[in-house]
């Protein structure tokens, strides 16, 4: 677990500051998903990539993903539309190859830009009071969930259009979350098996999953105690905020780093 190298204590590969900016990014980053629903590996990725190599930050944060998803199921399980899950899952699987080959063609600093343009744009819409004015049923849903593969492809961001058209929809604060866990529990198994498939996490890497484990059901459990306290308008708020935050985040990675 520990090993002196280099003069210095390590803990899997890790030693103490960046070990403590690990864990605190983690703590911190589960809270949010545990009242919201999602926001986990967008905070996660771009606070730790800044210490750390993103080929040593995303395999760990897609397990971490799947752990957070799997703890808060049970907690969301009677709220989740299993008929809108099926048909975002069948549109997201449908595009997200397209999305693979948009983004081959294109500089994937520009696509982050657009993506995240687009989400602040329609952020300010929200905040402007937009909502559908009908249910878009199955329809809808289906273009959304091939919306969000095709985001997922070009940026890794598929979970943001989903959160927009629940948001802009008539979904209550516990049926967008159910959603958002239930979506992004398949989808992140799927992106960690490819992980696994091209031997990306390493022991080492499994190692950081494991201290990390209890920070994270405890940040669930917090997460959770406020959005059951809080009133359903205060969740749109934060959640709204959360997008804007997210989106500037893509930006600033695209644009500075």
């Amino acid at each position: 677990m520990s090993a002196l190298a280099d003069g210095g204590f390590q803990v899997f590969g890790l030693t103490p500051w960046p070990l403590a900016f690990w864990l605190a990014a983690i703590f911190l980053a589960g809270i949010v998903r545990g009242y919201s629903g999602f926001g986990f590996s967008a905070l996660c990725v771009a606070s730790l990539t800044l210490v750390l190599p993103p080929a040593e930050v995303v395999p760990v944060i897609l397990v971490l993903e799947v752990a957070a998803s799997v703890g808060m199921l049970p907690q969301v399980w009677r709220d989740v539309d299993w008929r809108a899950l099926a048909w975002l899952i069948l549109g997201a699987v449908a595009a997200t190859p397209f999305g693979v080959i948009f983004l081959a063609q294109v500089p994937a600093d520009a696509a982050r830009v657009a993506i995240s343009l687009l989400v602040l744009a329609a952020c300010g819409l929200l905040l402007l009071g937009y909502m559908f004015r009908r249910d878009h049923g199955a329809k809808g849903i289906l273009a959304t969930g091939c919306i969000s593969g095709l985001v997922n492809g070009v940026g890794a961001v598929g979970g943001l259009p989903v959160v927009i058209f629940l948001l802009a929809s008539a979904a209550s604060a516990a049926a967008t979350r159910a959603l958002l866990v239930a979506y992004l529990l398949l989808t992140d198994v799927y992106a960690t098996g490819l992980t696994l498939s091209q031997g990306l996490l390493t022991w080492e890497l499994i190692g950081r999953w494991v201290i990390a484990l209890p920070a994270l059901f405890l940040d669930i459990a917090l997460g959770n105690r406020h959005f059951l306290k809080a009133p359903p308008e205060s969740f749109r708020r934060f959640t709204l905020s959360l997008l804007i935050v997210l989106a500037l985040l893509g930006l600033l990675r695209a644009l500075l780093i």
